[in-house]
């Protein structure tokens, strides 16, 4: 470490470029992997993403019908019953309305206050994990009896009634009469599944019987929440047979299930978009992903070979030394390498400091929410762009990035002549 001290201190211009080049790179490279983690990296309320299984949409057929199109869309509430709610294996499964329904609200004295609303069971808050400011979810019993009740976002209890402590109190959601049970942190619109500024039991409104396709088609979304990963083999099982039966009793109806491999994970949905086709074929994206990440550290890594080289011929009377002394090419290239990636390093720990500050800053402009929301509810935090799995990515780009600007100039640096180094020719 001293060594590197010294040397860093004896070149400081090929050095500090050696460093902002490294945290450039880095830095454009890691705003990349935070814009794709986010669409299916854990953060709360949707905390559980790893452990999900997520019907979005189904697919039917029926013999009656012409051509291969069929029927395509979300999930009706026929479909719930006799399917999802009947499934042991999940630890929880939740269904509730695949749009947020723009809704117009209004406390009593007070003015409309235009906001979305999602209509979800009570399951949904077992799935999420949302942080209640006052207050708690409606429970089993109020979802089962369609009480009128509603959880709101921080920002809505404000617009309505002045102040987040609203439990208790009443207000009208396009003119039917509800009551707040509960006030939740606002969430952002990247967590598709969670987000809107109000939540009520679907039970409460007429989603449950504005169906299509004899109800087997509707409104609703399902996810599925496993004990661990290891368990998706087994639901979906479970989801295969339940629609068999199902399906099995509508066959004299001409009604038919089309799989197309449902359900999917969430990193699946993230670029599964449309009802009417199987999913993306995810070897696909990542091929794409890696040939840009590629392309983001070979330009620098080119630049940063030359500096890395002019920076270790300097050092050929140090290195000729050690190699008078007994020292092998091999300690010399490992060595050096790992002193270059020291270097790396440091960039690299800058980058990412760049990246999460440019993400924080600049959250709307660059982290696109889905379709038909606006920016204006888009925003990031720590939690949702800083995991683990950022630090190990950005350690093995500076490795990556280390390896292809650093081998060669150490590897050339290593077979230095010692008679030639020492002589200063």
């Amino acid at each position: 470490m001293k060594n590197i001290v010294n040397n860093l201190r004896q070149q400081p211009l090929i050095s500090w470029v050696s460093i902002v080049g490294t945290a450039l790179a880095i830095f454009l490279i890691m705003v990349m992997v935070m814009m794709e983690q986010v669409k299916y990296a854990p953060f709360p309320p949707e905390s559980n993403r790893d452990r999900w299984l997520v019907a979005q949409f189904m697919s039917i057929n029926n013999d009656n019908w012409d051509g291969e199109g069929g029927s395509n869309g979300p999930i009706g509430y026929r479909t719930l019953q006799e399917v999802y709610y009947k499934m042991e294996k999940p630890e929880a499964v939740t269904a509730f309305t695949s749009q947020r329904n723009p809704v117009s609200l209004k406390a009593p004295g007070g003015i409309p206050v235009n906001a979305n609303a999602k209509g979800t069971d009570h399951n949904y808050w077992k799935v999420m994990n949302f942080t209640f400011v006052t207050g708690k979810p409606y429970g089993e019993e109020e979802f089962d009896a369609g009480q009128t009740v509603a959880v709101l976002s921080e920002t809505t209890a404000r617009k309505l009634f002045g102040t987040t402590d609203a439990v208790g109190r009443e207000f009208t959601l396009d003119f039917v009469p509800y009551r707040v049970t509960g006030v939740v942190k606002d969430v952002t619109n990247l967590a598709e599944f969670s987000y809107a500024d109000a939540w009520v039991p679907y039970s409460s409104t007429n989603a449950i019987n504005d169906g299509w396709c004899d109800n087997i088609m509707g409104y609703f979304s399902v996810i599925m929440l496993a004990n661990n990963p290891a368990d998706f083999k087994d639901i979906r099982d479970e989801f295969n047979r339940l629609h068999a039966i199902y399906f099995e009793s509508l066959r004299d109806e001409g009604w038919t299930f089309v799989s197309r491999d449902r359900p999917y994970t969430q990193e699946v949905v993230a670029y599964s978009k449309y009802a009417n086709v199987s999913a993306t074929d995810m070897k696909s994206i990542y091929r794409e992903r890696w040939l840009t990440y590629g392309i983001l550290l070979l330009v620098p890594a080119i630049n940063l070979s030359s500096m890395t080289h002019s920076r270790l011929r300097r050092q050929r009377e140090e290195i000729g030394v050690r190699r008078a002394f007994g020292a092998s090419r091999s300690s010399i290239l490992s060595n050096l390498f790992w002193e270059s990636f020291a270097v790396t390093l440091l960039g690299g720990l800058l980058g990412i400091i760049l990246a999460v500050i440019f993400s924080l800053i600049g959250g709307a402009s660059i982290y696109t929410p889905g379709w038909g929301m606006s920016a204006d509810n888009t925003f990031v935090n720590l939690s949702m762009i800083l995991h683990w799995s950022t630090f190990g990515w950005a350690l093995l780009f500076c490795f990556i990035l280390n390896l292809l600007s650093a081998s060669l100039p150490a590897w050339q640096a290593s077979r230095t002549d010692i008679v030639a180094a020492i002589s200063r020719r």
